[in-house]
């Protein structure tokens, strides 16, 4: 697959005019609802997949199938993300109207570091394939590792980036709006040392842990295409819907109790794909069935065991009445 620089160039002016009309849009502080989030999901989610039809009329259908297959991919673990945000956002008490500016700049600052990271991953599967079955052993172990512990943790006090942070710089107890760094007035009440707000520490939180998911993700897409640049695109287009997804979604975490499970076999899955390769390569359509029926089983089951749940509720209510 041949991709010419300009494209490259194209793709990046697209996302960082995107990411602009998204800033400018919620330039003033405020708090994201329900609706407007559905609109930004459904305008992120048609760019993506927009982009996905783009890949198949040029570069064929091969090439759109692994383009798509890795988007449904790292949009289904960004699920897994968006829950691990709103714990840091519920831990660090941050306001509402002060959570789309966090959110954005970790999606700037991911989709940095997902590309060094995707440049990285293709120089080393280039230069040395048994690279491809630590991956594949990687996914494997990760993917078990989630199944056996359901319930997501955060411990940002063992957090070492923001530990470091704040030997640095001194972290005051109160936010201040939407700024991340203010002067502290001195004792003759001059304009002292700059200090952190906890916003700036909740952005570091946010973004080490996005780094943690990258460990992850990144191998992951490797399994369905090695083409940096479907790679990088599916990851860049999934990502950027990440802050809509997260205020539709952070309320309702209770209600995708099998959410994980269905993650952690999409991380079996494309972990035995990445062994497999030399072997048997696993085809495109099948990796999109997969990835498909297993989110579509988890939400189905958590569906279901929510409407057992309100029934059993009811009863018991009504028993109560009686």
């Amino acid at each position: 697959m041949s991709v010419p620089l300009w494209v490259w160039a194209a793709v990046l002016a697209v996302i960082l005019v995107m990411l602009a009309i998204d800033l400018f849009a919620h330039r003033r502080a405020h708090v994201v609802g329900t609706r407007e989030a559905l609109v930004w999901s459904g305008l992120w989610i048609t760019l993506g997949l927009g982009f996905g039809v783009v890949v198949w009329l040029v570069w064929g259908a091969e090439a759109g199938g692994e383009y798509l297959a890795g988007y449904l991919l790292e949009k289904s673990l960004a699920v897994d993300n968006v829950f691990v945000i709103a714990l840091l956002f519920s831990f660090f008490a941050v306001p509402r109207e002060s959570q789309h500016r966090v959110l954005f700049l970790g999606v700037l600052g991911a989709l940095v570091f997902r590309a060094a990271f995707i440049g990285a991953g293709a120089v080393l599967l280039d230069r040395f394939h048994w690279i491809l079955y630590v991956f594949g052993a990687f996914l494997l172990y990760t993917g078990v590792k989630m199944a056996r512990h359901s319930a997501i943790e955060v411990h940002p006090e063992r957090n070492l980036v923001l530990r470091a942070m704040r030997r640095i710089i001194p972290v005051t107890d109160s936010y201040q709006g939407q700024r991340f760094l203010v002067r502290q007035e001195d004792d003759q009440g001059g304009r002292g040392r700059w200090v952190a707000t906890p916003l700036l520490a909740v952005l570091v939180a946010v973004e080490t842990s996005d780094i943690v998911f990258a460990v992850d993700s990144i191998p992951a897409i490797f399994a369905v295409t090695s083409e940096p640049f479907l790679v990088f695109t599916s990851n860049a287009f999934a990502i950027l819907g990440l802050r809509a997804m997260y205020f539709l979604l952070a309320g309702a975490m209770h209600r995708f109790g099998y959410l994980r499970y269905g993650l952690a076999a999409i991380l079996v899955f494309v972990g035995a794909k990445m062994l497999l390769a030399d072997v048997y390569k696993i085809p495109v359509w099948l990796s999109l069935v997969v990835i498909c029926a297993c989110l579509a089983v988890a939400v189905g089951a958590s569906h279901h065991k929510n409407r057992r749940e309100e029934r059993e509720g009811a009863r018991l209510t009504a028993g109560e009445h009686h």
